[in-house]
């Protein structure tokens, strides 16, 4: 079996690859990115990926690089975008360019080959905003740039699926370390800012809740999907719905002398909450994963 992941230096990619590293059954793993994050952790460290890895070069708008490595493939994990925290909106041209037609050029890719099976990572901004919580069987109403694009994506993904096995997972605000770092993600950040700056900022009341999974249980995830043949699906990839304060509880127990600044206290901002498929709400679970994540920092 030859395993595509375009976007696979990004930060989910690199999760992914660690786990597909244990998979003896996989032939060859194709590397596909742009760079254009400048995340070159994947190929650096310790722990090494072995001679099963290779890597691309290619941007996913790059019709014959893209085709060259579709071609190869016989299960194609679709990562590679444009991402942004949840409620972030801008760059729209970008969303549009990546996240929608990039998207478009990877199905045109895979219909094109002998691809058995595509695995797209969406985001729960496709359901917008709003105070109830959100599952499956709600509409989707994207409110940013960022969603509405996840959102077109997913119809050029479905469009393929009455051809080949398709597979849809909209995916929380992924937290946690790994060597291929996001810190522009909500726990991510807070830990960063209060470790090195012993205060983070929070904006409106800190009342809104946010739909999280950590980036080990994503990684995962995305393997189960590699084997067996399923029928095509969509799936919500979440774990916990917590609020920003939650969050903060949690902070102040690791970091006890932590600042905390409220921007426009008064406002309450936009909420999402999304049905877990995997529950785990008890802030212990978070308040573990938080603490081996600051103690990853080397000072």
């Amino acid at each position: 079996m030859v395993v595509l992941i375009t976007g696979g230096a990004g930060y989910i990619g690199t999760a992914l690859c660690e786990q597909l590293k244990k998979d003896e059954s996989i032939e060859r793993v194709i590397v596909y990115d742009n760079l254009s994050r400048h995340n070159f952790n994947l190929f650096i460290g310790l722990h090494k990926l072995d001679k099963r890895f290779e890597f691309m070069e290619g941007d996913i708008l790059d019709s014959r690089n893209l085709r060259k490595a579709v071609k190869q493939a016989d299960v194609v994990y679709h990562l590679a975008a444009k991402v942004t925290t949840p409620f972030a909106d801008q760059d729209a041209h970008l969303f549009e360019q990546v996240n929608h037609w990039g998207t478009a050029e990877v199905t045109y890719a895979v219909e094109e080959s002998d691809v058995q099976r595509l695995i797209y990572l969406s985001s729960v901004s496709v359901y917008g905003s709003g105070d109830s919580e959100r599952n499956l069987d709600s509409g989707l109403n994207p409110k940013t740039f960022y969603g509405i694009s996840k959102m077109r994506g997913e119809n050029h993904v479905s469009r393929l699926s009455p051809k080949i096995e398709t597979h849809i997972i909209r995916c929380g605000n992924v937290y946690g370390y790994n060597r291929s770092m996001r810190f522009d993600a909500v726990i991510n950040k807070f830990l960063f800012e209060a470790n090195f700056h012993g205060k983070i900022n929070i904006h409106g009341n800190g009342e809104q809740h946010r739909p999280f999974v950590f980036v080990d249980t994503v990684g995962a995830k995305l393997v189960e999907h590699l084997h067996d043949s399923k029928p095509s699906s969509t799936t919500n990839l979440v774990e916990h719905n917590f609020s920003i304060n939650d969050i903060a509880e949690v902070l102040l127990k690791l970091y006890p002398e932590l600042e905390m600044i409220f921007i426009n206290n008064n406002m309450k901002l936009r909420e999402l909450k999304v049905k877990a498929e995997i529950e785990m709400t008890d802030l212990k679970v978070l308040e573990s994963r938080m603490k081996a994540f600051g103690e990853a920092f080397t000072f």
